[in-house]
């Protein structure tokens, strides 16, 4: 009877062993990550030849028979650098509900209907084999499934700009560099490029043309202020080469870009009781903690109340 039972205790400790390890192999595989195999890339490169080559062309080069035809022209599927970035569930939804569905052109249709769930999994496990540099699942960016934040008056995807085509932040806020305020891009900065690039197919750039014709800013929705007696240089961070994640949070990988940031009742709560959490983003308790770390690590990082306050 002993004897059975130690068995059972190891039986049962490997079992929890073997979770653990899948848990743990798992959770360090990037979100949208996974691998396909050779039959349903087989599968998947059918689908794409009868529904996606006469516009991507057999190669997905762009180069279909009727992308000629096209204002904008088809996506390169080949390049790597581009899609790579771009997880499995943004490509579902991509083929789902086409172009609009992530803020591209309505000349991308979505095929809801006339792919399945499995089909559409099966053309992209195809289109990945295109890629050049290859697919990497290790490099693939962690897109929250569910959007939050407010909706903008355009769908401006920094997951597009800043995570696939990996557009400098400073690029569009130059500010950051060179004053107290990141600044917004001005319409003209987004026109120098949109003036030609999608020019014409996609309403949300048609949006952009309309404010560039009226001469009107975009009304963006703000999203990260901290109050108004406070003094926040973006200069000598951006000189000190903190990371714009650092306070911004990843915004590379947000197709909308929000933020839970600010004081929190919740924290305030804890620390009344004796509790230490840690502070949220923007708080003055999240700020001192960094300038600290910092200051450890050889930084001059002032501590002083009148460094944000005066």
């Amino acid at each position: 009877m002993t004897r059975r039972r130690v068995l059972l205790g190891l039986a049962a400790t490997t079992l929890l062993l073997a979770g653990f390890t899948a848990a743990i192999v798992a959770g360090s595989r990037p979100a949208g990550a996974r691998s396909a195999s050779p039959e349903a890339i087989k599968r998947g490169a059918q689908f794409y030849a009868s529904h996606c080559a006469a516009c991507h062309g057999r190669a997905g080069k762009g180069d279909g028979e009727s992308a000629a035809g096209l204002p904008i022209k088809p996506q390169d599927l080949s390049e790597g650098r581009i899609l790579n970035t771009l997880p499995d569930h943004w490509m579902e939804r991509l083929l789902r509900d086409g172009g609009p569905g992530v803020g591209l052109s309505p000349l991308m249709p979505g095929f809801e209907r006339l792919l399945s769930d499995a089909q559409r999994s099966d053309v992209i496990a195809y289109v990945r084999t295109l890629a050049e540099p290859p697919y990497d699942p290790a490099r693939v960016l962690a897109v929250p499934r569910e959007r939050s934040g407010p909706v903008q008056p355009i769908f401006f995807s920094h997951l597009i700009h800043a995570g696939s085509f990996k557009i400098e932040c400073r690029y569009c806020h130059s500010g950051a560099a060179r004053g107290p305020a990141a600044t917004i891009p001005s319409v003209a900065t987004c026109m120098g490029c949109h003036k030609i690039v999608a020019a014409q197919g996609n309403p949300e750039i048609t949006k952009l043309h309309g404010y560039w014709q009226r001469q009107e800013p975009i009304p963006w929705e703000r999203i990260f202020k901290v109050p108004e007696y406070v003094r926040f240089p973006h200069k000598p961070h951006v000189r000190a080469a903190v990371a714009c994640q650092t306070c911004h949070g990843p915004v590379e990988a947000m197709e909308r870009v929000s933020a839970q940031t600010g004081q929190s009742l919740p924290n305030d709560l804890l620390n009344l009781v004796g509790l230490r959490p840690d502070p949220p983003k923007l708080t003055m308790g999240w700020c001192i903690d960094c300038h600290r770390a910092s200051n450890a690590e050889g930084k001059q990082a002032p501590l002083e109340c009148v460094a944000c306050h005066h």
